[in-house]
């Protein structure tokens, strides 16, 4: 086994539920680490004195397990289980298995097993799976590296210094001990994303689009196209039409969009032709697509939340891409559109810090992001500056209209403006993203 580089967040999420009954399914677009994280814990097993014996890892895309059915799989376990001896079942990508989750049930039931399975469709945890599990199982769910992750796979080491004027603040060195500035880093981070694969062909822009390439169509044939074949309820299967749904919600992360809207716009700007007999796209059509890359983990929902009312909408929602060197991979790298960016980049930030996130609604302004994670709620706003008197009273108008005493934050790329406004902290983003 090579040498691993850490992803702790989530090695730790697996460790809380060592040894205990319920199944660990590690979930996430392909590519973000999910095998590696269990082969990070099989490092762990053996580190603390778990044999070989005890360990059965089986990789469902390989050469040697691809083939195999249902049956198989059960004899291939039972023919290694250690009679009176606790086993460590690791299997990675699975579901293409017919009824594998019977089999998953059935090694609970027969044998003394703690069980970790990875997959790269939520399709996974549809109802079916659900009951015949019957809730036993926990999700760990996986996003592409954090900034700081990205810095550290780079790698850089994060060293803390104090300027002149007696700020603390953060510089990123190399191997050799030259320091690289951060917002250099962050324009690479946001331009070519955070799959981990990167760390080992450097960020040279031929490479990472090759890379992205892959990832994107492997996403596009196996977990969307293929698998909707294999589901009587799906229909996603026109590579065409899916590719110009995912770019059009690409160009519009973080904002309002309809299925309705969609359809219409694909046609009237001319991404996609009428077809004379079918006309356009329908709406449970392109709703059927959204579901499908959603499935994936291409692209996050989120939901609008009515501050004053108390409630979630039933009105436009937002999405938000899992990856933005993705994004810029589909859409070509423009720079025009750094806010969406940096609000694509907080979103999936707050998600894995464990908050439950909403756009704020308030009268006739939003607020980015309201998270919550128990008792905790913090209202965020992102913007690229703060500068400017316009984007100031921008920013800071849906924060003073919400009559609370919960944290209100801004993120900015500004670096010197952190002064409090009625009790509303201005952030610069990459101190908040290194934290």
């Amino acid at each position: 086994m090579k040498n691993l580089l850490p992803r702790n967040t989530y090695l730790k999420q697996l460790l809380a539920f060592k040894d205990q009954e319920p199944v660990k399914i590690i979930t996430g677009i392909r590519r973000c680490g999910k095998s590696t994280l269990m082969k990070l814990m099989i490092q762990y097993l053996r580190e603390h004195g778990v044999p070989d014996e005890q360990i059965i890892y089986m990789n469902f895309e390989t050469n040697q397990f691809d083939t195999f059915d249902r049956q198989q799989v059960y004899q291939y376990v039972s023919e290694r289980i250690l009679p009176d001896k606790k086993m460590y079942l690791f299997l990675d990508e699975p579901q293409n298995i017919a009824n594998w989750n019977k089999t998953i049930a059935a090694f609970q039931v027969d044998f003394d097993c703690d069980i970790y399975i990875t997959g790269s469709n939520a399709y996974l945890l549809s109802s079916e799976y659900a009951t015949y599990l019957s809730g036993r199982y926990v999700e760990i769910r996986m996003l592409p590296l954090s900034f700081k992750e990205f810095v550290a796979f780079q790698g850089y080491t994060l060293r803390d210094y104090v300027t002149p004027i007696g700020e603390h603040k953060k510089r990123a060195y190399d191997a050799t001990g030259d320091f690289v500035e951060l917002l250099d880093l962050f324009e690479a981070y946001v331009r070519y994303g955070g799959f981990p694969v990167l760390s080992d062909i450097g960020l040279e822009q031929d490479k990472v689009l090759a890379i992205l390439d892959g990832i994107y169509n492997t996403v596009v044939k196996r977990d969307i196209i293929d698998r909707a074949r294999l589901r009587p309820d799906s229909h996603a299967t026109d590579s065409v039409l899916l590719q110009k749904v995912c770019q059009f919600l690409a160009d519009n992360i973080g904002s309002s969009i309809s299925f309705t809207n969609i359809s219409n716009t694909l046609v009237s700007s001319k991404m996609l032709q009428e077809r004379k007999r079918q006309g356009k796209p329908a709406v449970r059509t392109i709703a059927n697509y959204v579901a499908a890359m959603t499935e994936a983990y291409l692209f996050y929902p989120i939901k609008r939340f009515d501050i004053k009312g108390r409630e979630y909408l039933q009105t436009l929602g937002k999405y938000y891409m899992v990856d933005t060197g993705l994004r810029n991979y589909l859409l070509g790298y423009r720079g025009m559109d750094t806010g969406h960016q940096l609000e694509n980049i907080v979103y999936f930030e707050l998600l894995r810090r464990g908050y439950d996130l909403a756009v704020g609604k308030i009268g006739s302004k939003e607020v980015d992001f309201i998270a919550v994670k128990g008792e905790e709620k913090v209202y965020y706003q992102v913007t690229q500056e703060m500068r400017s008197e316009t984007t100031r009273a921008r920013e800071l108008a849906p924060l003073e209209d919400i009559r609370d005493n919960f944290p209100k934050i801004i993120l900015t790329l500004d670096s010197n403006i952190k002064m409090t406004e009625d009790g509303i902290r201005i952030v610069n983003l990459l101190d908040f993203l290194l934290t």
